[in-house]
Parts: C-alpha cells; sequence; structure tokens
C-alpha cells in the first residue's frame, strides 16, 4: 500500500543542541534503512521548511502507523497521510 506522508517537525528550543543534534543522527540512520528497505521509496525536502513530502509502501495503516512513531523525531512532528492508487492514465507502472 502506497502512503504520500507530509511531515513537518518543530524541534523545541528548550531542547538541548547535543539531543537534537542525537535525535537528527538517529533519524537519518532509520531513514536511510527504511529506504534501502523499500518501505520508503521517496523523500523530498520541502524548500525553505523544516518538512518534507514522502511515499510509503508499507503492508498495512497498522505498519505504516508503527514506521512513523518509530521516527526518533516524531513527538516533535505534526504528520498528515494521504493514501495513495494506481492512475489509470499513468504510463509507469506502481
Amino acid at each position: 500500500m502506497l502512503y504520500m506522508v507530509h511531515m513537518l517537525v518543530d524541534i523545541p528550543a528548550t531542547l538541548p543542541k547535543g539531543e537534537a543534534d542525537r535525535l537528527k543522527a538517529d533519524e537519518k540512520a532509520y531513514a536511510q534503512r527504511l529506504q534501502r528497505e523499500g518501505k520508503w521509496r521517496h523523500l523530498w525536502r520541502i524548500a525553505g521548511q523544516y518538512a518534507n513530502y514522502s511515499v510509503f509502501d508499507v503492508a498495512s495503516n497498522d505498519d505504516l502507523h508503527e514506521t512513523l512513531t518509530a521516527l526518533p523525531l516524531y513527538p516533535y512532528m505534526t504528520i498528515s497521510v494521504t493514501p495513495l492508487a494506481q492512475h489509470p492514465s499513468a504510463i509507469a507502472a506502481n
């Protein structure tokens, strides 16, 4: 199942820099692992924002929920999810 996910990150200024840096490094490692596994198919930065649009390919709604809530920066994110379906006019297969 494909999902487009918008993630907006808002790390509080009160979080110590060392802790924020550790969370960002953990987030990067987790995101890259998910990309290598094929679960996180696309990752696009939104210019000028600490945000992204991503496409996830997971087995179920529950799988997506577990994947997103395991993100190290999850407590500091506002997330919206849009389920995707193949468009009948698309020339590329899913």
